[in-house]
């Protein structure tokens, strides 16, 4: 394994990775998709040999658990073939899917047991969770679908993204631990439609970006994770993921981070900090 050193941990090769598959997504939610992902958005310019490749390296290198998201990697046609590929190589999965649709063929593979699933629920009241995904429909539909879940023994955890004003987020976790779901609450993070048009910045971050993880975009692109996405250093399309941690715009883009010694921004039982395979966490999307 590769170690640079910088002001944080060694940078070794990633025990978690994220895929993000692609940016089309069903939901819009326009106050906070850090993706800017939405209905006209594409898959980007990674093929699905491209992912494949990937995977394998992932796995070459050492890597535990694989992350699949968007925008909302179920649309990605090769999103099954890509599950399975990375369980065939020995990869943990973690799939985070709005659970708006979900395809027949895609529950056998949220239930096997190499498999957890996250979703993200925004209010026990359906038109304040609907607003915030800007489609009707989408509360019941998350909704059921989480019920669903819960019935056929899926591994599932819950994000609730706190916005404030009225949403009920509390009330929203409380409702999902009686369905008998791990629910976790966070605050809403100054990146992608969040930032309302400013320019993103490493204050958003849960200062544990880049250790022990990495994000890849849809274009190829590698982040320390998916809401550092804007420190993006190197391609996986042009260069191996290997040489890309060992390269010195991937230890500035590291080192560019600030560590955190306070709770804030990251409480300890938000989303980003609190769920990764490693205990380090994943900085859990958050749309």
């Amino acid at each position: 394994m590769t170690a640079l050193t910088t002001g944080h941990a060694p940078a070794i090769s990633p025990d978690f990775l994220s895929l993000e598959l692609t940016s089309r997504c069903q939901f819009v939610c326009p106050s906070q998709c850090y993706t800017e992902a939405g209905p006209t958005r594409d898959h980007g310019s990674m093929t699905a040999q491209d992912w494949h490749r990937l995977i394998d390296e992932a796995a070459a290198l050492g890597t535990s658990t694989v992350q699949f998201i968007g925008g909302e990697p179920t649309l990605h046609p090769a999103f099954t073939e890509l599950v399975e590929h990375a369980l065939r190589v020995g990869l943990n999965v973690r799939v985070h899917t709005n659970f708006y649709k979900v395809r027949d063929e895609h529950w056998p593979l949220f239930e096997d047991l190499r498999v957890s699933v996250a979703t993200t629920y925004h209010s026990d009241i359906a038109a304040k969770h609907d607003a915030i995904t800007d489609r009707v429909g989408s509360h019941a539909a998350t909704r059921a679908a989480i019920v669903k879940a819960v019935g056929r023994g899926v591994k599932l955890r819950v994000a609730i993204v706190d916005h404030g004003d009225g949403q009920r987020a509390q009330q929203a976790r409380a409702e999902m631990e009686a369905l008998g779901v791990t629910a976790t609450v966070d605050k809403v993070r100054a990146v992608g439609r969040a930032a309302g048009g400013l320019l993103p910045s490493t204050s958003s971050l849960c200062g544990r970006c880049g250790n022990g993880k990495a994000a890849i975009l849809p274009d190829g692109r590698v982040a320390p994770c998916e809401i550092g996405r804007f420190l993006a250093a190197g391609n996986v399309r042009e260069t191996p993921l290997a040489a890309v941690l060992a390269s010195p715009e991937w230890a500035q883009a590291r080192a560019s981070v600030p560590a955190r010694t306070s709770a804030d921004p990251c409480r300890p039982d938000c989303g980003p900090s609190d769920d990764s395979s490693s205990g380090g966490g994943s900085c859990q999307p958050m749309g």
